[in-house]
């Protein structure tokens, strides 16, 4: 298949392994953030992490936003489904994230609301031109890749008149968590994790573009690298990483130039431009309030709005206290560190929300390392 068979050339793959294994400075240590959860589960799947040189470690970012949703959020969305006449639509791994007293959408499901699994922004609208008698809600959820085709809803919706059409709006952004994480938790220039450079983004950087990283490179000094997601792509992207901390440089490199341009997608960024406005402020699992981090829907489709429609009151939910998904979403911890982690906590019985999605790092981490963290642990 075009554009995936050529990216998975294994003695390619192993040129750019003992590439990185000559230039690293064995004199140093090295750490890399993927922020992206796609860019996690392909180093687990493709068994990259035992490629890099032993002074190379990948740090494991936020990177999925179903992730970092917080619990206050889902308990809007589940208490807004429980409401007679309410639809409410979601993409199917939102589903199964634990709330609190171990309620989730799919468990509302079962006890009798109306919640529909999509695939397809449009199919809540399509929804609700079937169902004119009903509310239908869109739980609309993402980083910048799947905030355009909301967007397209919204405009459908309005442009049919379809008043029984509404978005709860999770909709957050890619460059604010980032530079909350550089900045460190608190935002007062201590990093909680040293990180030398960012792998960042594909799928985000086709909307975005590139430009919003630069502040990254010139006012941290972190360089980064915009990756594509196959093997190839990502040891090719490390290295660039890897060069660029060992010349003492701090740029912005494009390694995903078949897919990502510099200026990002015009058409996509005008379209959330004239749906969506930034929030003064929006919580994230794991790095608490990050400012104009998240969308909520411009004046003019106000009456699109769910938040608004519903006079929904905020919620903050404490986490359960025994997870760590906070932790292992701002790279300061692995999930091995979890005393959860594949024993009470697993795919099949998620207690937290990185165990949820597969892009998540305790999933990904079960699914293709478990084995490995047990022997570690049984180790003298």
């Amino acid at each position: 298949m075009k554009w995936t068979q050529e990216f998975r050339d294994g003695s390619l793959a192993q040129g750019l392994a003992e590439a990185l294994a000559a230039e690293a400075d064995p004199d140093r240590r090295y750490a890399f953030m993927e922020f992206c959860g796609g860019h996690t589960h392909a180093l687990y799947e493709h068994g990259l992490l035992d490629l890099l040189p032993g002074n190379l470690r990948m740090v494991h970012g936020p990177g999925c936003p179903v992730c970092v949703l917080p619990i206050g959020r889902l308990e809007q969305a589940i208490d807004l489904a429980k409401r007679p006449g309410v639809t409410l639509c979601a993409y199917g791994d939102v589903l199964r994230v634990p709330a609190s007293k171990g309620r989730s959408l799919q468990s509302a499901r079962a006890e009798g609301a109306e919640v529909r699994m999509i695939t397809s922004a449009l199919e809540a609208v399509a929804l609700a031109r079937q169902q004119p008698e009903r509310e239908v809600v869109l739980f609309a959820i993402g980083f910048e890749t799947t905030t355009p085709p909301t967007a397209l809803a919204v405009e459908q919706a309005a442009g049919e008149g379809l008043a029984n059409f509404s978005v709860l709006c999770n909709h957050v952004l890619t460059p604010a968590a980032m530079r909350r994480i550089l900045a460190g938790t608190e935002g007062a220039g201590t990093r909680e994790v040293a990180i030398d450079g960012l792998v960042g983004p594909g799928h985000v950087s086709t909307v975005i573009g590139t430009q919003p990283y630069e502040t990254f490179a010139r006012d941290f000094g972190c360089p980064v690298a915009v990756a594509g997601f196959e093997p190839l792509d990502l040891l090719q992207a490390i290295l660039m990483l890897l060069r660029q901390v060992n010349a003492g440089r701090a740029a912005v490199e494009l390694q995903y130039g078949r897919a990502v341009r510099p200026e990002g997608n015009r058409t996509a960024l005008d379209l959330m431009a004239r749906v969506f406005a930034l929030r003064d402020r929006f919580e994230w699992r794991g790095l608490g309030e990050v400012p104009q981090s998240a969308l909520t829907l411009a004046e003019a489709y106000a009456g699109f709005d769910a938040e608004r429609r519903f006079d929904l009151p905020e919620a903050q939910v404490q986490d359960n206290p025994a997870c760590i998904c906070g932790d292992v979403l701002r790279g300061a911890a692995d999930p091995p560190d979890c005393k959860l982690f594949a024993s009470a906590c697993t795919p099949d019985r998620p207690l937290g929300s990185c165990m949820v999605s597969p892009e998540g790092a305790c999933a990904a981490h079960y699914a293709y390392r478990r084995f490995d963290a047990r022997r570690e642990a049984a180790a003298p």
